[in-house]
C-alpha cells in the first residue's frame, strides 16, 4: 500500500491499513521516542499511544506532509507529554534514575567491545551523553535527536518541527555546542 491509501483505508476504519502503518512506521516512532527519553520500554509504550493518536485523529490529517513527518511530529509531542507528566510525579526520583541507569549499564553493549571493562566504560559513556542530551533546551534536543539518531536531513526536521531550515541549522549548531562545553568538562574531569 502506498500513503494515500494507507490514509484513505484508516480513515475508513480498515484494520489492514493500520496494521500497514504500524508494520512500517513503527521502529522510527520507538527509535524517536527512544532518543528523547532514554528508556526502551517508556519508549515502546509512547509509540503505542502515538499509533493510538494516528488511528484516532487521521481525519486531521492533511495530506500536505508524508505520513512519516507526521508521525514524528506525534511522536516528538507524546515524548515530551510523557516527560512533563513524570516531573509531577516527582521526576526522576532517586531509585527511578538509579534503574534507568542500571537498565542502559545493563544493555547490550556493541560489537566489538574487547573486554567487561570497556563494556562498562562504553556504557558510562552512553549515560552521560544521554543526560548531556536531556539537559539541552527542548528544541535543539528535538532538532539534535531527529538528525544524530534518526538521520534526518535538515529539511525533513524542519517539516517536522514547523520550523525554517536555517533554524534547524541553528538549533543543531548550538545543541552540538553546547553538548561539546559539557562533554569537555566532564571528559576533562575524567568522569569516567
Amino acid at each position: 500500500m502506498n500513503e494515500t491509501e494507507i490514509i484513505a483505508g484508516l480513515k475508513q476504519g480498515n484494520e489492514a491499513a493500520f496494521k500497514e502503518l504500524v508494520d512500517s512506521h513503527r521502529q522510527i516512532v520507538v527509535n524517536t521516542c527512544f532518543g528523547l527519553l532514554h528508556n526502551i520500554s517508556d519508549a515502546e509504550d509512547v509509540a503505542q499511544e502515538v499509533f493510538i493518536e494516528v488511528f484516532r485523529s487521521v481525519d486531521k490529517f492533511r495530506a500536505d506532509s508524508k505520513i512519516s513527518t507526521w508521525l514524528y511530529r506525534i511522536a516528538v509531542n507524546r515524548s515530551f507529554n510523557f516527560i512533563r507528566d513524570n516531573k509531577k510525579r516527582k521526576f526522576h526520583s532517586y531509585n527511578e534514575l538509579s534503574e534507568s541507569k542500571k537498565e542502559l549499564l545493563n544493555q547490550q553493549v556493541q560489537e566489538g567491545a574487547d573486554t567487561p571493562e570497556s563494556d562498562m566504560e562504553n556504557n558510562q559513556r552512553k549515560i552521560i551523553l544521554h543526560e548531556a542530551v536531556d539537559a539541552l533546551p527542548q528544541n535543539q534536543r528535538v532538532a539534535f535527536t531527529l538528525n544524530k539518531y534518526e538521520d534526518l536531513s535538515y529539511k525533513e526536521i524542519s517539516d517536522v518541527m514547523n520550523l525554517s531550515v536555517s533554524s534547524v541549522e541553528s538549533l543543531i549548531h548550538r545543541a552540538k555546542k553546547n553538548l561539546q562545553k559539557k562533554l569537555y568538562h566532564c571528559f576533562k574531569k575524567k568522569c569516567i
